[in-house]
């Protein structure tokens, strides 16, 4: 039997390991390091040049043959976890590198906003080190885009979905080099003098490689789809699960119909009436024209509905929450064209993190979309929906799990930085239907009844949404549905706006596996909600909740460990 001395040894040479493997992770890719708040390396860029390949796949491999010598079986179980979180992240980025590569047909990889907007945006340094930075990495710009473009023309093609985002996206990473980056540099009393010249170098980078992207964009025939052998692999790295796609899609499939079947009765007490065929939908469609928003009221219609849930989920005792600032924002043009929201909590490294604001933002219709699909956009977000969507995006979904994750104090940094799509996520749905269960207010009289009513309407639509996001997702990389049945699909079954659901089908093209974070992650969260109610019916739903949330964003499967589960 191993000794107590044997495993206290172990447990420090794994932190050790661990603690390496992850300043390794951080060095390589400084972009996302300073998502995090670490901001050792805020003034470069990720090198992308095949020799940084070589050596990337090297420094994993090595670190897989770190962590493989750990024997696991000597750890305490917040280390065990740790272990295989850590073990899960180098594999899925050594196949990353190795076998996906999309440095080489996805032109997203190389997003020139994503390395400005976050020193733009967040005084996540102080102002004269923000400024130094952004010179820094507009100076090695130039470089950077020049390397996207030679990686890019060694592939198998730009798939067309890839490349007109990220063109739109490029006049958004423009609009950063020219009036963002120069009214920032205003407020500074003194400003790096190479500050200017590596701005304009910059831009004149962009602007050779937006040309370059433009003209591949006219012969960018590649299928944007992954095929059944790479999306199954795509799929259990994301999900750390032994799910396949045909059993995710008939497991998605049947909660569909049965989904279906819980909208209808409630549409019809929404009604009070009988039954009927159609009547969900015609239900949705009144709610989306009564309650439709516009360019000027999406946003207040958001903010209100953030001070409500501040009251609403502290009235209720579901959850504790934290007194983190949370603000609406509208999404930057530089993330436009993937989602049309999304929650951007201040990073979990950064000493100020309780301090930093959470932004959750969204996106407006372009500029240039017809009135038509402008009007649908906003009967698909109306005011209703939009309440479901901040319970999803901020209280008591995102913003408050990343509150939570932001507390936790792990024997490695693991925990705090390594996160579970499939929890967060998860816990964000599960989030949307504990609230809809609750109800948006107190009441019994005939008013608060059909707002509750309407509220639970837009959530299970969202729970349709969810249900559909996962099979189009399985349907769409594994070439088994095309556009037109797609758009179908999601119309009829999903009771989408057709601009919506165009907007879901560019979403399926541009990413793999996340889609289906949504389903599997309630699922697998609210089969542990349930559990731990059942293993300790003692606490109440609020204990139950913090202690879903004390572990940071493991993947499920590892969350049932801590708990004891």
């Amino acid at each position: 039997m191993s000794s107590s001395s044997d495993a206290a040894a172990m447990t420090r040479r794994f932190r050790e390991v661990a603690e390496g493997v992850l300043d390794a992770l951080l060095d390589d890719a400084p972009e996302w390091a300073l998502d995090l708040g670490d901001a050792g390396g805020a003034h470069r860029l990720t090198d992308h040049t095949v020799e940084a390949d070589t050596r990337r796949v090297a420094t994993l491999t090595d670190a897989l043959g770190s962590l493989d010598e750990i024997d696991q079986d000597l750890l305490p179980t917040e280390d065990s976890v740790d272990l295989e979180v850590l073990r899960s992240r180098v594999s899925a980025d050594l196949w990353h590198t190795a076998e996906l590569r999309p440095h080489t047909w996805d032109p997203l990889t190389y997003a020139p906003g994503e390395s400005l907007y976050v020193l733009l945006d967040r005084d996540s340094l102080p102002l004269p080190e923000r400024l130094e930075a952004l010179a820094a990495r507009c100076s090695a710009l130039p470089d950077y885009l020049a390397t996207a473009r030679e990686r890019l023309s060694e592939g198998p093609g730009i798939p067309r979905a890839h490349a007109e985002t990220a063109l739109a996206q490029l006049a958004g990473a423009r609009t950063l080099l020219t009036d963002e980056l120069p009214a920032l540099a205003a407020t500074a009393s003194s400003r790096p003098s190479r500050l200017e010249g590596a701005r304009e170098a910059a831009l004149a980078a962009v602007d050779e490689y937006t040309s370059w992207l433009r003209a591949e964009n006219e012969f960018a025939t590649a299928d944007p789809r992954l095929g059944e052998r790479i999306f199954a692999a795509r799929l259990w790295y994301t999900l750390d699960s032994e799910l396949s796609p045909d059993a995710l899609r008939v497991r998605a499939e049947s909660d569909l119909i049965a989904t279906e079947e819980e909208l209808a009765e409630v549409a019809a007490e929404y009604e009070d009436r009988p039954r009927r065929p159609g009547q969900a939908a015609e239900v949705l469609a009144a709610l989306a024209r009564e309650n439709a928003t516009d360019a000027d009221t999406i946003r207040p219609i958001a903010e209100e509905a953030l001070r409500h849930l501040y009251r609403r989920v502290r009235e209720l005792d579901m959850v504790t929450v934290h007194d983190d600032p949370v603000r609406v924002v509208p999404m930057p043009e530089a993330r436009r064209g993937v989602a049309v929201a999304y929650c951007e909590p201040p990073g979990p490294l950064d000493p100020r993190v309780a301090e930093l604001p959470t932004l959750v933002a969204v996106a407006p219709p372009p500029a240039e979309w017809p009135r038509e699909r402008r009007e649908s956009f906003f009967r698909e977000y109306n005011g209703v929906l939009l309440r479901n969507l901040m319970a999803h995006e901020a209280l008591p979904g995102h913003a408050l799990q990343l509150a939570h994750a932001a507390r936790h104090e792990g024997p490695t940094r693991v925990g705090r930085v390594l996160w579970s799509g499939t929890f967060v996520e998860g816990w964000a749905v599960h989030a949307e239907a504990v609230l809809a269960g609750h109800g948006w207010t107190d009441g019994s009289d005939a008013a608060a009844r059909r707002e509750n009513l309407a509220l639970r309407l837009v959530q299970l639509k969202m729970r349709l949404r969810m249900i559909l996001n996962a099979i189009l997702d399985v349907r769409v990389h594994t070439k088994d549905i095309t556009r037109p049945e797609a758009i179908a699909l999601m119309v009829e079954r999903g009771h989408q706006e057709e601009g919506e659901a165009h907007g879901k089908w560019r979403r399926a093209e541009l990413t793999s596996a996340q889609l289906s974070t949504y389903y599997v992650g309630h699922a697998e969260v609210a089969d542990i909600a349930r559990d731990l109610g059942v293993a300790r019916p003692e606490l109440s739903e609020r204990a139950r909740h913090d202690a879903m949330l004390a572990h940071g964003a493991p993947p499920p499967r590892h969350l049932r460990a801590l708990l004891g589960l």
